[in-house]
């Protein structure tokens, strides 16, 4: 626990410095991203919004989108540029090396009913996340949709395997995180991370995700090697419904680092207004 108190420390002095504006992404980053045609890209484990970012990839070629609106372009900087593109090039080996196969093989023996219940059952197990968020930012309805979520699935539900709540409207409001509690308090992105195995993130999710796993029951299993095998279980679980996407993502994308880089914020920035 000493060190997640560290890491909170550290990562909180850094969003306080963060809050003054660092400007957009850095001429170097810039200009050296200009000089890549196509690139390999680290892949989000974690992340949920890589369908996001597909659809997001994808539609930048359509020819109805040709013309952009520069004003909805979201900028961040990036400052770190060198570190980030390693761990992306990290990540990107890590997916089509280890995790890809993996998830392959644990697709094809398990059937996807089973890989559903098993996906609920998390979602369900880190409501207090969600509710946590939702209370932060005086969202009274969503904070009460999340738990009548909660109790729903986890006894109708079977312990949450069953998405029982999912026909309820009221029972499923938005999705919400510390991430985005702390934008919708007004503190800025800082400027842009990638993190080995989770991806991409801002000085501002980051810390954000620190808070995260404090509130999310897997971080308390003992021992420490019996949770991370879990988190890693469930990590495989969920890209095994997503086996593809990361694909066309690069195949679409023009400099993938950029593409992921953009969306990413610009994702961010629509579930911190919701």
């Amino acid at each position: 626990m000493k060190y997640l108190s560290s890491a909170i420390v550290i990562l909180s002095v850094c969003l306080i410095v963060s809050v003054f504006k660092l400007g957009p992404s850095s001429s170097l980053a810039r200009a050296e991203a200009r000089d890549f045609d196509s690139q390999e890209i680290g892949y989000s484990v974690v992340d949920q919004a890589v369908p996001t970012r597909m659809e997001m990839a994808q539609g930048s070629f359509d020819d109805d989108s040709a013309v952009v609106d520069e004003e909805e372009v979201v900028e961040i900087a990036d400052p770190i540029y060198y570190w980030n593109k390693g761990m992306y090039h990290f990540n990107d080996k890590f997916y089509f090396w280890l995790l890809k196969p993996v998830a392959r093989g644990y697709k094809w023996a398990v059937p996807e009913l089973v890989r559903t219940g098993v996906s609920n059952f998390f979602y369900n197990l880190r409501f207090p996340i969600r509710l946590v968020s939702s209370l932060l930012q005086a969202k009274g309805s969503a904070a009460v949709g999340e738990l009548g979520q909660f109790v729903v699935n986890t006894t109708a539900g079977i312990g949450g395997f069953r998405n029982v709540a999912k026909t309820h409207r009221k029972l499923n409001p938005s999705e919400e995180d510390l991430g985005q509690t702390f934008g919708m308090w007004g503190i800025g992105n800082g400027f842009y991370i990638v993190w080995p195995f989770i991806g991409s993130s801002t000085l501002r999710d980051s810390v954000g995700l620190v808070g995260d796993r404090f509130l999310d029951p897997v971080s308390y299993v003992d021992p420490r090697e019996a949770a991370l095998a879990i988190t890693a279980g469930d990590k495989v679980n969920e890209t095994s419904f997503r086996i593809g996407d990361y694909e066309a993502l690069k195949e679409a994308a023009i400099d993938p680092y950029i593409s992921i880089r953009d969306a990413y914020v610009q994702h961010r920035k629509k579930k911190v207004e919701e």
